[in-house]
C-alpha cells in the first residue's frame, strides 16, 4: 500500500505514469462545501479576494462586508474548481472496467452529478446511493441524516460486454450454512432431524439478526438448506403444457401465468434432478427448490424474475438496493476505541465501505485508490475486505498534511474539542501535528487489528505501507545564466543529485519517471563494496554511488543477464570520466544485451 502526503492534485499528477489505467476502484469522500475557505491549492479564473472586491463583499482594505451565503457566486464554483481537475485525473487512473464512488451531501449533490456527467459521461452513470446515518431530532422541519454515494463506471459498455453482474452474499447466509454444517456433522444423513433443529435455531434468533430474514431456508436435503420458489412465468402469458403428478397420474393445475420453463423437456429435466417438488395432489402447481448454496442447475431461466433468483455462486446472493442504513455513531465509537481517543469527527464506517467495495469489485482483485484519505477509513475497509474474502487488493491513499493547529483557529464546539484531542494525541507520540500523521497511525492500528482477526487463509496478510511526501525533484536545477556562473558555481553543478537526498529518494523518482510500481519489493545489497538497490526481484537494478569501477559493472551485468533485468540505472557523477560511462554500456552490451542501461 502507498500513502502520499501533499496536495492531492500534485500527487496524482506524479502517480499517473505508474498507475494510468490500472485502478479498479476509486472511492473518495471529498471535503463537503461548508462555505469556508478551501485548504487545497487551486488556480481559479480570478482570485478569491479579487472576486470578493468586484462583487462588493469586501471594502478597499479587504475587510469582509458579507457572509459567505449560498447566494454568493463562488459558493459552488470554488468547490467545483477543487473537484473538477481531480475527477479528470481520476478517470485516467481507472481501468476500462473500473468504477468510481464519491460520497457527498445535499449541498453539492446536484452540482456533483452534473460535473460527473461531464467528466465520465452521462451514459456511464450507474446509481446514486442513499446512506442513511440516523435521525437528527433537533431538526426544525425534516431530519437530513443521510448522505449520497455517486457511482460511475469508466465504461459501462465494457461492463456490459463482460456481462458483469454485481451481487452480494445475502447477509446471514453464511451463518445459516455454518449451522447446517454443524448439524450435518451431528445428525449425519438424517435430514429430518437437521430440519427440526435448524427450525429451532431460526426461532431462537433475535429479530435484528440478519439470518432471521432468511428463515424460509428451513427445509433440508442432501444439498443443504432450501426454500420454495415460484414455478410460474413472471408477468404472465407463459407457456402452458401438461405436467403429470407422479402419484395421481393427472396433469397438475397450470399456474395462471404459465410455467417458468418454456420447454416441457427442461421441466422434466428439473423434475428428474429433484429440483421440482410436487404437492399432495394435482390440484395445485408444484414449486421449485432454491438452495442456500445454489446448484448449477438452479441458474436463472429466461423467464425468471431477478428479484426471486439465486445466481450460481457459493451461497445465495442478492442485488443491492440504492438505500442502506448504518448509524453514524457506530463508526465514531469504533475509531475512538481503535485510536484510544476521539481524534476525527464524522468518520465513514469501514464495515459498510468494505461491503460496498466487495460488491463493486465483484470477486476480482485490483488496485483501490482514495485521494481524500482523511481518517484512513478506505485502508481499513480494504484490509477488512481482503481478510474476509482472501482477495489481495493494493490500496493507494493521498492526504494533504493539513495543519491541525491551523484548523483549530477557526474551529468551534465539538469540532474544536476533537482537534484539541488530536493535537494532544500526536504530541504524546512526538509526531507532526497534521492529519496525514493521524492517517498513518490509523492505518497501522487497523492493519494490526485485522491481521489478528483474519478469517481467510488465502489472504497474504500484507498490512505494510510506504509513505511518500510530495517534494521538489531530487535532481539539481541549473537556475543561473552562463554570464552569472563562476568557477565555484560550476563545481556545485557537477553533482546532479541534491546533497540532502538519499539513494532511495533518487530511486523512487526514477520509478515514477519510468511508470513503475511504487509498491514493488526493494532490497538493498552490497555488491563489490557498493550499495545496490534490487527492485522487484531484479527487474531493475540501481546504484547511485560514486567511484564505480569495472569490477562492479561486470558483476551487475552478469546478474542482469541471469535475472532477466529490464533496466539498470547509475548516477552520471558515479563515473570518473565519460570513457568509464561508455565502457559500462559496452560491458552490458556484451554480457546482458537485453538490459536497458540508463545514466541520470
Amino acid at each position: 500500500m502507498q500513502q502520499s502526503q501533499g496536495d492531492n492534485l500534485e500527487a496524482l499528477k506524479l502517480l499517473q505514469e505508474s498507475y494510468l489505467g490500472k485502478v479498479r476502484l476509486i472511492y473518495i469522500d471529498p471535503p463537503y462545501n461548508t462555505g469556508g475557505d478551501l485548504v487545497y491549492r487551486d488556480d481559479f479564473s480570478s482570485s478569491k479576494q479579487e472576486y470578493l472586491w468586484k462583487s462588493g463583499q469586501v471594502n478597499d482594505v479587504g475587510e469582509r462586508l458579507t457572509t459567505n451565503t449560498e447566494a454568493n457566486g463562488r459558493f459552488h464554483s470554488d468547490w467545483l474548481s477543487l473537484i473538477y481537475p481531480r475527477l479528470r485525473l481520476a478517470k485516467r487512473f481507472l481501468a476500462q472496467d473500473g468504477v468510481i464512488l464519491v460520497s457527498i451531501d445535499d449541498a453539492e449533490q446536484a452540482s456533483l452529478r452534473r460535473l460527473m456527467d461531464e467528466v465520465f459521461g452521462e451514459q456511464n452513470f450507474i446509481a446514486q446511493l442513499v446512506w442513511e446515518k440516523g435521525r437528527k431530532n433537533d431538526a426544525k422541519l425534516f431530519s437530513a441524516g443521510h448522505e449520497y454515494v455517486m457511482v460511475y463506471a469508466k465504461s459501462k459498455s465494457t461492463l456490459r460486454e463482460k456481462q458483469v453482474k454485481w451481487r452480494e452474499e445475502k447477509p446471514g447466509a453464511r451463518e445459516i450454512w455454518n449451522e447446517y454444517l454443524r448439524l450435518r456433522d451431528l445428525h449425519g444423513a438424517d435430514d429430518a432431524s437437521i430440519e427440526k433443529d435448524i427450525a429451532s435455531w431460526f426461532a431462537g434468533l433475535s429479530k435484528s439478526d440478519p439470518a432471521k430474514k432468511w428463515s424460509r431456508y428451513k427445509r433440508i436435503d442432501a444439498n443443504g438448506p432450501w426454500r420454495d420458489r415460484d414455478i410460474s412465468w413472471p408477468g404472465g402469458n407463459g407457456p402452458r403444457y401438461d405436467v403429470v403428478h407422479p402419484v395421481t397420474g393427472v396433469p397438475c393445475r397450470v399456474p395462471e401465468r404459465g410455467w417458468i420453463y418454456s420447454d416441457p423437456n427442461e421441466m422434466q429435466r428439473q423434475i428428474d434432478l429433484g429440483l421440482v417438488v410436487f404437492r399432495e395432489d394435482h390440484s395445485e402447481p408444484p414449486f421449485r427448490k432454491a438452495h442456500l448454496r445454489p446448484l448449477n442447475d438452479e441458474r436463472p431461466t429466461e423467464g425468471d424474475d431477478e428479484d426471486e433468483v439465486d445466481v450460481d455462486t457459493e451461497l445465495a446472493t442478492q442485488v443491492r438496493g440504492t438505500y442502506f442504513y448504518k448509524q453514524s455513531q457506530v463508526a465514531v465509537r469504533h475509531l475512538r476505541e481503535l485510536m484510544g481517543a476521539k481524534v476525527f469527527n464524522n468518520p465513514k464506517d469501514h464495515v459498510e465501505l468494505s461491503r460496498l467495495f466487495e460488491y463493486v469489485l465483484n470477486g476480482q482483485e485490483g488496485i483501490v485508490m482514495d485521494f481524500f484519505a482523511g481518517s484512513g477509513t478506505t485502508a481499513e475497509a480494504v484490509f477488512d475486505l481482503c481478510s474476509r474474502t482472501g482477495l489481495n487488493c493494493p490500496v493507494i491513499l493521498v492526504q494533504l498534511p493539513e495543519s491541525l493547529e491551523d484548523n483549530l483557529k477557526s474551529a468551534t464546539g465539538s469540532a474544536k474539542t476533537t482537534i484539541q484531542n488530536a493535537i494532544k494525541f500526536l504530541q504524546e507520540l512526538n509526531k507532526p501535528l497534521n492529519i496525514a500523521e493521524l492517517t498513518k497511525i490509523r492505518i497501522r492500528k487497523a492493519g494490526e487489528r485485522i491481521l489478528g482477526e483474519s478469517k481467510s487463509s488465502d489472504w497474504a496478510g500484507d498490512i505494510g505501507f510506504r509513505a511518500f511526501t510530495v517534494d521538489t525533484s531530487n535532481f539539481a536545477e541549473i537556475t543561473t545564466t552562463p554570464d552569472a556562473t563562476d568557477q565555484d558555481t560550476l563545481l556545485d553543478l557537477v553533482e546532479s543529485v541534491k546533497g540532502d537526498r538519499s539513494g532511495l529518494d533518487v530511486l523512487f523518482e526514477v520509478l515514477i519517471a519510468w511508470g513503475l510500481d511504487l509498491s514493488a519489493p526493494i532490497n538493498e545489497e552490497t555488491v563489490e563494496g557498493h550499495q545496490v538497490y534490487v527492485v522487484d526481484d531484479g527487474a531493475l537494478l540501481g546504484c547511485f554511488d560514486g567511484q564505480l569501477d569495472e569490477t562492479l559493472i561486470r558483476a551487475l551485468a552478469q546478474r542482469a543477464a541471469s535475472d532477466d533485468t529490464q533496466k539498470v540505472v547509475f548516477k552520471d557523477i558515479g563515473f570518473a570520466t565519460d570513457d568509464a560511462a561508455i565502457n559500462a554500456y559496452q560491458v552490458f552490451e556484451q554480457l546482458s544485451p537485453e538490459t536497458d542501461v540508463k545514466v541520470i
